[in-house]
């Protein structure tokens, strides 16, 4: 495939200042900005997605945000056919762009492609969902060990996803999911974002206060009685889960409140150690160089692409 269209992505942890430098970025470089977070691509879930507010857009064009309720299953390879739309378009436009958030597994379906994999069974998914994690982890184990290097225990979903294509197939998932295909011209620079540790974790505790204060509590209220808690809780998304454990008398808000901050502090963790994985990073820390320095060897490195 012929690639003349450049990209940039800016990835890296949550409550890192990931939006920020790229609103700074795409307005020096006029770019459109694509976002990457599995959790902004549902409706009406706004504060705890830490959603940018059109007013903070600036005037720049912002794609790939409230795209489905959360009533709708949405997979990687949704987005890749959403975006790799856009993107047939942006070309038309010879319009450069930054795909940005902190979801590695959506980057690297754009960056990288994606490979082949069948589509979902509902019949065996069924199956599947009537296993405890630890049987799942332990038959995927048998049929594919390579797999289980790379996929957390505690990953269910994920679990249940490289079981099933195992079982689809005859094949090793690890194996088909190496064989990416791309499906869009755009060569990307790749920088993640990150900070020290303690800083770090100070801006994600300082980010949950400021989300309860601007009423985290009553939006997921709110989406509860539209679409109904089994549901919400069913997506497991930080920030949503603990309030609805409050509201089931299961723990106090208090408690809630501290279990959204350690459980991004966690998954912030485990997103580092993703991007730290991945080829091609260029890291850039927010704590040790100015914005302005950074955001001036992006641009270097970007017309040299």
């Amino acid at each position: 495939m012929e690639v003349f269209m450049k990209g940039i992505v800016i990835a890296g942890p949550t409550g890192v200042g990931k939006t920020d430098l790229s609103l700074k970025l795409a307005k020096e470089l006029d770019c459109y900005i694509i976002s990457s977070d599995s959790a902004q691509v549902y409706k009406d879930m706004n504060i705890g997605t830490a959603k940018i507010l059109e007013e903070e857009m600036k005037g720049i064009k912002h794609f790939m945000l409230d795209i489905v309720e959360p009533i709708s299953k949405y997979s990687v390879g949704d987005y890749q056919k959403e975006v790799d739309k856009i993107l047939q378009e942006t070309e038309k436009e010879n319009k450069n762009i930054i795909l940005t958030g902190g979801t590695g597994l959506y980057i690297g379906a754009i960056t990288e492609g994606l490979s082949d994999l069948p589509s979902g069974d509902e019949n065996l998914r069924k199956e599947l969902s009537k296993l405890s994690t630890n049987e799942l982890y332990e038959k995927l184990k048998v049929l594919d060990c390579e797999s289980i290097k790379n996929i957390h225990i505690n990953n269910r979903k994920r679990l249940e996803r490289a079981l099933e294509v195992c079982l689809l197939t005859g094949k090793k998932f690890s194996e088909l999911s190496k064989q990416n295909i791309k499906n869009n011209n755009y060569s990307f620079l790749k920088v993640c974002l990150t900070r020290n540790r303690e800083n770090l974790y100070k801006r994600i505790d300082k980010r949950v206060d400021i989300m309860v204060e601007n009423g985290l509590v009553e939006e997921v209220k709110n989406i509860c009685e539209k679409y109904g808690k089994e549901i919400i809780k069913k997506i497991n998304i930080i920030g949503y889960s603990e309030i609805i454990d409050y509201f089931n008398g299961e723990i106090s808000l208090e408690e809630a409140i501290s279990n959204i901050k350690r459980n991004s502090r966690r998954y912030a963790k485990r997103q580092l150690t993703w991007f730290r994985n991945q080829d091609n990073y260029i890291w850039f820390n927010l704590d040790e160089e100015s914005e302005e320095s950074i955001l001036i060897q992006i641009k270097n490195l970007f017309y040299r692409l």
